[in-house]
């Protein structure tokens, strides 16, 4: 099976200046390529232009009628150094174009068709012409790529299993990944299938290609696994489920259809999210504890450097499911402890169900206790519809057998809020044994306005939410906002 998935050679190109390296992959065999785009980049300060593949990437797009798929497109390339960004727009005559995240202050230079634009560090863009945010580029500008192995380890290490460009459909749409293995896909490579660890340790996934079943499902799987690590490489989802030690680095996660849950941890602790970019059509980032058969809490669990865009639902959700729906009222309930989020931009919401709403949500469910929460340097754009946040206790009875028991200790601390379309935020408890507590808010900016406790122009008999939009229902206790 190994030597059936290793046979073509390596097919990057990399061009070298001065100052730096930029590395592009042709597409292999087999991958279709789109033409809404053409990409170009070149080393700074006069280095020659590089030609960038552009592939379709389907996205869920959400209408009155419910949702239908659109094709955008997506690039990637390496480098270090400074460079220059070209794309041209070969569907539409370019009125307006921009670059997000918007905190990157990315501006571009717009000649007719052209855009143009400088970086001097790796990011994940969305390039937009028009407005249009479901025909848009995914720029995935990588720093070079130091997993890359020669063409010598390719044929000799019985430990390196190699998907070279191309396409390649794996047998029954899944490989199973055994312990001390490193999976390497290559730039121009799509994997067809899922790459399932289960029971293993000390395995790898690198590379720059994609890794995801034809229609529908995980690219990669972590199962009951340990020390494992993915970095670079595209996908579907990436869920998490009853693990140890995980580490997922500039991992990018794009999904089209229901139920598409980009990056979900089940039961596992000591997961690490960095550089990590998800557009998903349901919620993007998760931590649930007893869920599809992984059980347990949940400890240890970080995002920092990242970029989420809900497309459906929510761009962080934690806490709805746990023990008491799988295990039994009468089990032990489960712990969800030591989360944090920080560095991250919030590039879209777009939920009309109000239960399943938040670009920040707490759904604490299933008798759990959740408790040291952070939530740092968070970014949010304006987004279509939901809510800044929402941290309730609930009894979802489409999903839970019982309410949450506890929400203690969170900390949002500078969260930028900047647009017109949040529908009022909620924090909640359920009754007098189940209760929110100990929520605090420093340095909370909604549209250039900082909320406090003691701010300007609040009269005495408000609430504190009340200037921030939010609703602070019945059992919270030591709610501040600094």
């Amino acid at each position: 099976m190994r030597r059936g998935v290793i046979a073509i050679a390596l097919a990057a190109i990399a061009c070298t200046g001065a100052m730096g390296k930029v590395v592009t992959y042709p597409a292999g065999p087999g991958l279709e390529t789109g033409d809404d785009f053409s990409v170009k980049v070149r080393q700074l300060p006069e280095g020659e232009w590089a030609d960038v593949c552009v592939y379709p990437v389907k996205v869920d797009q959400v209408t009155d009628g419910g949702h239908r798929v659109s094709v955008a497109s997506m690039s990637y390339f390496d480098f270090d150094g400074n460079v220059e960004v070209e794309v041209i727009c070969n569907y539409a005559e370019v009125m307006n174009a921009g670059v997000r995240p918007l905190s990157y202050g990315i501006n571009p230079e717009v000649n007719g068709d052209t855009l143009r634009f400088t970086l001097e560090k790796p990011a994940n863009l969305s390039v937009e012409v028009n407005g249009d945010t479901y025909r848009n580029l995914h720029l995935f500008a990588n720093p070079i790529d130091t997993h890359r192995p020669t063409a010598k380890q390719i044929k000799k290490d019985k430990h390196l299993i190699y998907f070279g460009p191309g396409v390649h459909t794996l047998p029954g749409d899944s490989l199973l990944i055994p312990s001390n293995t490193t999976v390497y896909v290559d730039g121009g490579a799509w994997v067809k299938g899922r790459l399932v660890t289960e029971g293993a340790e000390n395995v790898r996934f690198y590379g720059r290609g994609e890794i995801h079943p034809a229609q529908r499902g995980e690219g990669i799987y972590i199962r009951r696994s340990k020390n494992v690590e993915a970095e670079g490489v595209i996908v579907t989802q990436i869920p998490v489920g009853g693990s140890e030690g995980v580490k997922i680095t500039n991992v990018k996660s794009i999904s089209s259809y229901g139920w598409g849950d980009g990056m979900n941890v089940f039961a596992s602790n000591n997961v690490e999210y960095d550089r990590v970019f998800c557009r998903n059509s349901d919620d993007c980032t998760t931590v649930y504890a007893t869920r599809k058969g992984f059980v347990g809490g949940c400890k240890n669990i970080s995002m920092q450097n990242s970029t989420l865009w809900a497309d459906v639902a929510h761009p962080i959700m934690i806490g709805l499911h746990g023990a008491a729906t799988e295990v039994g009222l009468d089990a032990t309930p489960d712990t969800i402890q030591n989360l944090l989020y920080k560095n991250i931009d919030i590039l879209e919401h777009a939920e009309r169900q109000i239960d399943y709403q938040g670009c920040m949500a707490i759904n604490c469910g299933d008798n759990n206790v959740v408790k040291n929460v952070v939530f740092e340097d968070i970014r949010v754009e304006d987004f279509k519809e939901g809510q800044l946040l929402h941290v309730c206790i609930v009894y979802n009875e489409k999903y839970c057998a019982a309410p949450g028991g506890s929400i203690s200790n969170v900390l949002f601390k500078d969260v930028v809020y900047n647009g017109n379309n949040a529908e009022h935020s909620v924090i909640a408890g359920y009754d007098q044994t189940r209760k929110v507590k100990d929520i605090c808010f420093e340095n909370l900016v909604i549209n250039g306005v900082r909320i406090s406790d003691d701010m300007p122009g609040k009269p005495k008999w408000y609430k504190t939410g009340d200037m921030a939009r939010i609703m602070v229902g019945p059992h919270v206790e030591n709610l501040t906002f600094k």
